[in-house]
């Protein structure tokens, strides 16, 4: 369990790894979809970019330098389809879908099937991990004293589970019960962490829409409406929240976990639910044994900062408080304000000061810019001056500090 505080990292000013990709890099992905370009030619245009990104990171102050993602077309990446026991499908039927799921109730509504969609077909083996040689590139481009800052972003284990009705998700024939198939999920998780800890990754930050999900209360209600589930939405946030700590538990001690919730990032800027996260917030800043939290804070969507008062003396905040959805800019001041609130709770839920409790907070945007590779409703100079933002308002509360 994670008792000890890990700072630096987090950040005083963080992004949450995705951003923007350039418009070459997109056209030269879609034509290789196609069959009208080589896959060669796609990954030299990915490495400039991702030389290009970590450059203006570094040059707008940011420590927690990422790739972008901009391998990826999504941001969970190709952790699941690269294991042994999972199968991406094509054009599958709408009913193997909880409907009420935020995302999926997205895609339905606007005339789509659900994207990527991966299922367990067989036992679940890890047989070599897709995300260390983009870690193995990046690493690369900075300084060595600087490795242990840069951050790689880890699909949620629960990804591939929420989003189907019972018993969909893996067959029984293979897995008994989500105890089961859980467990093997970990031990894949441990695997994989343990991989990229040996190739000198020390900052992880998983993304997770699914666990923002128990805070909307349609999701809650569809689930109960749904007579085909043998368990409550509660019992499956443990079971999840265990799924969590079980992935985690022999990453050594030096290795920071991060876990960023939001209530979706898709294109055009939506997002796919609503809901503060008090119905959560002791579970979540409490049993699940991660370092620090990022959370979506820039609109009422996301709720007040009261939860934050089951915050331990023991983990971080990163408050999402600046949108990274569209271009409009957040007032510096009242941004700080808004810090100095969220201060305040996790000050009061610990009995500590206010200048105590502001040393376990950061601050960022509420999500990435391009969680799609398509990116939000912002171009590049909207991103960087968002970025800039987020460092100026690290520095205006935590002068000196990364």
């Amino acid at each position: 369990m994670a008792s000890k505080l890990h700072r630096n990292p987090p950040f005083r000013a963080e992004h949450l790894g995705s951003l923007l990709r350039p418009e070459n890099l997109l056209k030269t992905r879609e034509e290789v979809d196609k069959g009208t370009a080589q896959q060669k030619q796609l990954s030299t245009i990915e490495d400039d970019a991702v030389k290009d990104i970590v450059d203006l990171q570094i040059k707008l102050g940011f420590h927690p330098i990422s790739d972008g993602e901009y391998r990826r077309h999504m941001f969970w990446g190709t952790f699941f389809p690269g294991m042994d026991g999972f199968e991406e499908i094509q054009n599958p039927d709408v009913d193997i879908f909880r409907m009420y799921i935020p995302d999926i109730a997205a895609f339905t509504e606007a005339g789509h099937k659900p994207g990527e969609t991966v299922i367990c077909t067989g036992k679940i083996k890890h047989v070599g991990s897709t995300y260390v040689d983009q870690w193995e590139y990046l690493k690369n481009l900075v300084p060595k004293d600087r490795v242990h800052e840069c951050k790689l972003t880890l699909a949620a284990p629960n990804w591939y589970h929420l989003r189907y009705k019972e018993g969909k998700a893996y067959p029984k024939s293979v897995y008994s019960s989500d105890a089961e198939y859980f467990a093997d999920i970990a031990k894949a998780y441990q695997t994989e962490l343990q991989i990229l800890y040996d190739h000198g990754l020390r900052n992880v930050q998983i993304d997770d829409p699914n666990l923002a999900y128990f805070c909307s209360e349609k999701m809650l209600a569809g689930w109960k409406e749904d007579k085909s589930n043998t368990k409550s939405a509660e019992d499956l946030l443990d079971d999840y929240i265990k799924l969590y700590n079980d992935c985690i538990s022999k990453r050594p001690a030096d290795m920071h976990v991060g876990v960023h919730l939001c209530r979706g990032n898709f294109v055009g800027s939506r997002h796919f639910s609503e809901g503060g996260y008090d119905r959560i917030a002791i579970k979540l800043f409490q049993h699940l044994n991660v370092d620090t939290y990022y959370l979506e804070y820039d609109t009422i969507r996301a709720g007040g900062f009261e939860p934050l008062k089951h915050l331990p003396k023991h983990k971080n905040v990163i408050l999402g408080v600046i949108t990274s959805k569209f271009p409009e800019m957040e007032n510096l001041e009242e941004m700080k304000k808004r810090v100095y609130s969220a201060a305040d709770y996790v000050a009061e839920g610990n009995g500590e000061t206010q200048k105590e409790a502001l040393q376990r907070l950061g601050v960022s945007p509420q999500c990435g810019f391009a969680s799609h590779s398509s990116g939000n409703s912002v171009v590049r100079d909207d991103m960087v001056a968002k970025l800039k933002l987020v460092r100026e308002l690290a520095d205006s509360i935590w002068p000196g500090e990364p």
